[in-house]
């Protein structure tokens, strides 16, 4: 719960920035001494869907070409695995690396690209929501894995950090299951608590030299922060996270959850804090995701608070000329309420659970975060 983050400013993606950064952070922090010579280490980015990197959607490359370098100089094999939101295959997984920039980078540095898409079942002992989880094979067996996540909004988790990025830890097109089974945001949070205490990263980082603000995590704009965040507690460097982006962390869930199990502070501000000073990094005007909480709800009187939660609910919207028909936004759907009609998406709402999967993996951004228009006055 005291572990400390070390918060490293970085202004951009050079190598030589990168890696200065990186190695702040192990040096000051002492992780060296997790890595021994011969393990095998297994780097998790962000890799949620086939995008350059200059997108900002994804864990740049540079990051962990930079990690894994610092890994391999002290004798351990630098094995990179990620699970992304559609099908979980070899030839999935070969075109994701290679879009991603992760290909190249891999190649260069001499690490290794996991195409094993094997998984199995994993306990999870204290788990509240969740009591196991299928877990992809890489990360199941790893010696010691690292968590290398991307600073972002979320439209259902409201960020996205070290905590969130643990999601692709499950296979492929499994994770739609969970959304259908943990529909509730809060439930989906305690969920993610969950799968972090069973995977167990030791080393968080988290990529927020550029960010990504708004109707995220795919459908947002890049937000340039010059930072990266390490520590070994991943709630801690969540908390710090949010609190560079302007969001209160009670309106995290997984964070909620964490601070109700005493996994770590309930503020920012009680996490032990190295390197550069918080409050010259925070951005104040940081864009929260239009799906984030209404609290006036709550003031409603409560005959009227299922219509209100009803009309003030944000929900996927399609625009249909923007629309190319691929079917992602269908596939992705774990309540199967999406169709292609005469080559273009549409959403049923009757069985919408508003999980935001469809917004998410949408290749063309084609798809919006709205309320009702009432709300919206």
């Amino acid at each position: 719960m005291n572990r400390p983050v070390y918060l490293a400013d970085c202004p951009s993606y050079t190598e030589t920035a990168v890696q200065s950064a990186v190695d702040a952070i192990f040096t000051s922090l002492s992780l060296d001494r997790l890595i021994q010579p011969g393990m095998q280490v297994v780097i998790k980015p962000n890799l949620v869907m086939k995008s350059k990197p200059e997108a900002a959607i994804i864990t740049h490359p540079m990051v962990v070409a930079a990690v894994g370098k610092r890994v391999k100089a002290l004798g351990a094999r630098v094995l990179i695995a990620e699970s992304a939101g559609g099908p979980y295959n070899p030839v999935a997984l070969k075109s994701t690396y290679s879009v991603c920039g992760y290909e190249t980078m891999a190649r260069e540095c001499g690490f290794d690209l996991n195409l094993d898409c094997g998984y199995r079942s994993v306990e999870a002992p204290h788990g509240v929501q969740c009591k196991a989880f299928p877990i992809i094979d890489p990360i199941a067996n790893a010696d010691l894995l690292i968590d290398i996540a991307k600073l972002k909004s979320h439209c259902l988790t409201g960020m996205s950090g070290a905590v969130k990025n643990l999601f692709g830890s499950v296979p492929g097109l499994m994770k739609p299951e969970f959304h259908c089974r943990f529909p509730d945001k809060q439930d989906f949070g305690r969920m993610l608590t969950d799968l972090c205490e069973t995977v167990k990263p030791r080393i968080s980082i988290v990529d927020g030299i550029t960010a990504m603000e708004g109707n995220v995590p795919s459908g947002g704009q890049p937000r340039h922060m010059g930072v990266l965040l390490g520590g070994e507690n991943p709630y801690n460097v969540d908390l710090i996270g949010a609190k560079l982006i302007s969001m209160e962390p009670s309106k995290i869930f997984m964070l909620q959850s964490a601070m109700e199990r005493g996994l770590c502070p309930a503020r920012a501000e009680d996490v032990p804090l190295l390197g550069d000073p918080l409050e010259q990094h925070i951005v104040k005007d940081f864009v929260q995701p239009e799906s984030k909480s209404n609290d006036f709800i709550d003031r409603v009187p409560k005959l009227f608070r299922p219509l209100a939660e009803k009309l003030a609910t944000p929900r996927p919207k399609i625009r249909t000329k923007d629309c190319g028909g691929c079917g992602k936004c269908a596939e992705s759907c774990p309540q199967h309420t999406i169709e292609i009609i005469d080559r273009k998406a549409v959403i049923h709402y009757n069985q919408c659970i508003k999980c935001f999967c469809c917004h998410e993996m949408c290749p063309s951004k084609a798809i919006d975060i709205k309320r009702f228009t009432l709300f919206n006055l």
